[in-house]
């Protein structure tokens, strides 16, 4: 009789479940060379343009799922397609375990991965818990109190210099934006065409005002765009933005970190620079696809691995270290996890450790949190356009990815790896890190000024190269510092094809066997780096 109890047990966490999660992960891709040759049929020319400036190669991530696979996965009985993704040429399906299994037998399915981990020969069961629990504080308006998280980032010194974010594009992943097309908070982003567009990857439509069960992602965007004269001021507030629903704020399930992906591919598609998303994943309402601690480990949720692609591709993620400080869980969850991802704690007005802010892991690839921000009683605006006061890392993450959106407009050149490591080192603590504050709290004015000093040193060597367009040979005129040094020949697929050594102040190189196209002439060396365009006719 006991032996038949601890079974009806351990059947417990699939009663009530009978619908299955999982990914199913294609074979191959159609047409990949013709996409490789001709990029603009798969992104924009606006993703390309930062792909070439930033030496990002395009490669076969890029190119689209083949449709004819999810239209057969689609007639499949019992079958319904939830989600794709490009970069894991894969789908996030939902259907009873028999309907899902019988995928296997389709000639171009190569794996299937189920969201319950007891499918998969490895339980992780865990207690759910609301992740939007205890954010919210409102309390009494005082003008003037969105000036604190600004100062905090020196951010009004950027703003001042007239380094507002201006042609920095921002996607904002979040739960729902309700009132950002009506409230004056949003005005001035709308009177500037600085909301680009959006969609609703949880509902599936373009109407990204429509869903109200969350304003979260109305606050949040706030934080980087929201702009009220006198009262409030984003800490970026003539960025432009995307703006992604993701989230579904009446239940957890793990497609919603397949939403979260979907979303990161196409702001990648359509060029965007910074990735601000105020959500983690760590346990859901079935239990048995829930996460345990030590999978907090940056590799195996499916949304850091996606997080870490889109790092990869040349996008900054600025992710929200998450709120489980004070309870079991503690630690930074997904996607915040992930080696490449930006994740932001959390401090109060003064600086001081957040209770609430998630921590860091010796299980995580590298130091948790990167850095902080205030997160303690942040002023944000709401959907009904007042000016309240939240908690959370929600709203530490973009108050400094607005900042950071700042102070990439002042330093165009630098790529996204570059950025994090400017602002990491003005950070208050950079030389004794911790788990709670990561690096502390960044000087983002302290890291302008650092790197222009650093420019200065660069500006003392020259180079420049013609004609260019080329046609059979190129000549290059450089400073004598750089006799010695090697020049790289890079593809627009981030290939690198050639390399050779300067070896007087000009000299001339035969580039008539390149095909016609654009390359990239880089330049490394311990003092120099710079990238030059070059079209090959």
């Amino acid at each position: 009789m006991k032996k038949i109890i601890l079974v009806l047990f351990a059947l417990i966490p699939f009663l009530g479940w009978s619908q299955e999660d999982a990914w199913v992960y294609f074979t191959d891709k159609e047409n990949v060379e013709d996409a490789l040759a001709n990029p603009i049929s798969i992104l924009t020319q606006t993703a390309i343009d930062r792909k070439l400036d930033d030496g990002i190669a395009i490669d076969v991530r890029d190119v689209p799922v083949n449709e004819s696979y999810i239209s057969t996965l689609k007639l499949e009985d019992g079958i319904t397609v939830l989600a794709k993704s490009k970069w894991f040429n894969a789908v996030h399906v939902r259907g009873e375990f028999s309907a899902i299994e019988a995928l296997e037998d389709l000639t171009f399915v190569a794996s299937i991965d189920y969201a319950n981990h007891v499918l998969n020969a490895s339980s992780r069961v865990s207690n759910f818990y609301d992740k939007w629990e205890g954010i919210d504080q409102q309390a009494e308006f005082d003008y003037g109190n969105s000036a604190n998280q600004a100062i905090m980032l020196n951010v009004p010194l950027l703003h001042l210099d007239d380094y507002t974010g201006e042609g920095v594009v921002v996607a904002v992943l979040d739960a729902g934006f309700p009132g950002v097309n009506s409230i004056d908070g949003f005005q001035r982003l709308r009177d500037n065409n600085d909301i680009l567009g959006g969609y609703d990857f949880v509902d599936r439509n373009e109407n990204v005002y429509e869903n109200t069960t969350s304003n979260h992602g109305t606050k949040v965007l706030s934080n980087m765009g929201g702009y009220i004269e006198g009262e409030f001021v984003g800490t970026a507030p003539d960025a432009s933005f995307y703006l992604f629903r993701t989230e579904d704020a009446t239940s957890e399930n793990p497609v919603e970190e397949s939403y979260w992906v979907e979303a990161a591919e196409r702001a990648d598609s359509l060029g965007v620079d910074i990735i601000n998303s105020s959500l983690g994943y760590t346990v859901y309402n079935n239990s048995s696809y829930s996460y345990t601690p030590a999978d907090m480990n940056g590799v195996t949720a499916y949304i850091s691995k996606g997080a870490n692609i889109a790092a990869e591709k040349g996008i900054l993620v600025v992710n929200s270290a998450g709120n489980s400080g004070a309870n079991e869980w503690n630690i930074v969850g997904a996607p915040a996890d992930a080696e490449l991802v930006f994740s932001i704690g959390a401090v109060d007005a003064v600086g001081d450790y957040a209770w609430f802010s998630s921590v860091g892991d010796g299980n995580q690839p590298i130091l948790k949190p990167d850095v902080v921000a205030r997160g303690v009683s942040s002023a944000v605006i709401d959907n009904l356009n007042d000016v309240v006061f939240n908690n959370g890392t929600s709203f530490s993450a973009p108050i400094l990815a607005g900042g950071i959106a700042s102070l990439w407009q002042a330093l165009p050149e630098l790529d996204a790896e570059q950025m994090k490591d400017i602002v990491r080192q003005s950070a208050s603590q950079y030389d004794t890190p911790d788990f709670n504050l990561g690096h502390g709290i960044p000087d983002l004015y302290d890291a302008l000024q650092s790197t222009l000093s650093l420019n200065d040193v660069q500006n003392d060597v020259k180079i420049n190269v013609f004609p260019n367009p080329v046609t059979t040979h190129l000549t290059i005129n450089f400073s004598p510092q750089l006799i010695g040094e090697s020049i790289k020949v890079i593809n627009i697929l981030g290939k690198e094809i050639y390399a050779f050594k300067l070896k007087s102040t000009q000299q001339r190189v035969d580039v008539s066997w390149l095909s016609s196209g654009m390359y990239f002439l880089k330049i490394e060396s311990p003092k120099f780096t710079k990238t030059i365009k070059l079209l090959k006719q």
